[in-house]
């Protein structure tokens, strides 16, 4: 039984930190003040602005800062400011006791993806891949992949359409959604924190990857069984990627095709989900319909 934790209403509490990577605190202003229009409280973590090397704090800082707001029962989500590296570090010093009775959404993408994957796997706790602090500045708190933020936290249901791509597998599935950051699901697989995919709608981005190493740690996924008996597969945004002096000889999306092409279910390719402004809130262990048709795809929460 999959745990949903509680919708907000207008007055809950949102904390605000840095679980991994350092982030300017006037990066996540804009965020704060956003979420506090929606009508949430914010309380920012000590790690927000706080800076250990490339990171925001030793490790004891960052697993302190997250452990107390995951413990706070008066706090209804998380919002991870920014994603970077770290969250590997600390994962398994992590007490959930107090989070699996009282869950709450943890919000984020990248390397929280470390996170997210871990709680779902083994506590079956849904979270929110969503845009984090930066993507509401320049202006862009209005847009509708922030506003998808929102819709998620107040438990609106998503119906999500994007245009169809020449590399889609038309047809129809449905299961609940697990996903996120390529290099952090392959890097997960064989942990405790690795996902099980039976059955389930995969969805997959990256960014400034080798196009040999998505090549890579597609087969890692693939050797590993993840994507043999999966319901669907979703296939996000793979933005600035790089080639080697001798080309790789294929983009990101034609690896991509012909790892999973023997495969008979439905692949969608180009959806918004990215590390790119077009990153839709998706509700990691919540059962969504995938339609792929040959010129619109929709993914809809059941």
């Amino acid at each position: 039984m999959i745990k949903i934790p509680p919708y907000l209403k207008p007055g809950n509490t949102i904390g605000i930190l840095c679980p991994s990577g350092y982030m300017p605190y006037e990066k996540a202003v804009t965020a704060i003040e956003t979420l506090t229009e929606w009508g949430f409280q914010v309380i920012p973590g000590k790690t927000l602005g706080s800076q250990f090397h490339y990171f925001s704090g030793t490790d004891e800082d960052r697993l302190d800062d997250l452990q107390a707001m995951m413990d706070d029962k008066n706090m209804k989500a998380i919002m991870c400011a920014r994603g970077g590296y770290g969250m590997g570090r600390i994962i398994d010093k992590i007490n959930f006791k107090k989070f699996i009775r009282n869950p709450k959404w943890i919000i984020g993408f990248s390397d929280i993806t470390v996170l997210q994957s871990h709680i779902f796997s083994q506590y079956k706790i849904a979270s929110l891949h969503a845009p984090m602090a930066a993507a509401f500045n320049d202006g862009e708190c209005i847009n509708q992949y922030v506003q998808s933020l929102r819709d998620a936290l107040i438990g609106r249901k998503a119906t999500y359409t994007c245009e169809g791509h020449a590399f889609n597998k038309k047809g129809k599935a449905s299961g609940i959604l697990v996903g996120g950051n390529l290099s952090l699901l392959a890097h997960l697989t064989g942990t405790s924190s690795g996902l099980k995919t039976k059955n389930k709608i995969l969805f997959i981005e990256d960014v400034g990857e080798y196009i040999y190493n998505i090549d890579r740690m597609m087969y890692q996924m693939k050797r590993s069984g993840k994507l043999e008996s999966l319901a669907g597969l979703i296939v996000g945004g793979f933005t600035d990627m790089k080639d080697t002096n001798i080309s790789f000889g294929k983009s990101a999306e034609e690896v991509i095709k012909d790892i999973v092409k023997e495969y008979d279910y439905p692949v969608c390719f180009n959806f918004p989900v990215s590390h790119n402004k077009e990153n839709y809130a998706l509700k990691i262990g919540v059962e969504y319909k995938l339609n792929v048709k040959k010129s619109i795809v929709c993914l809809q929460e059941m």
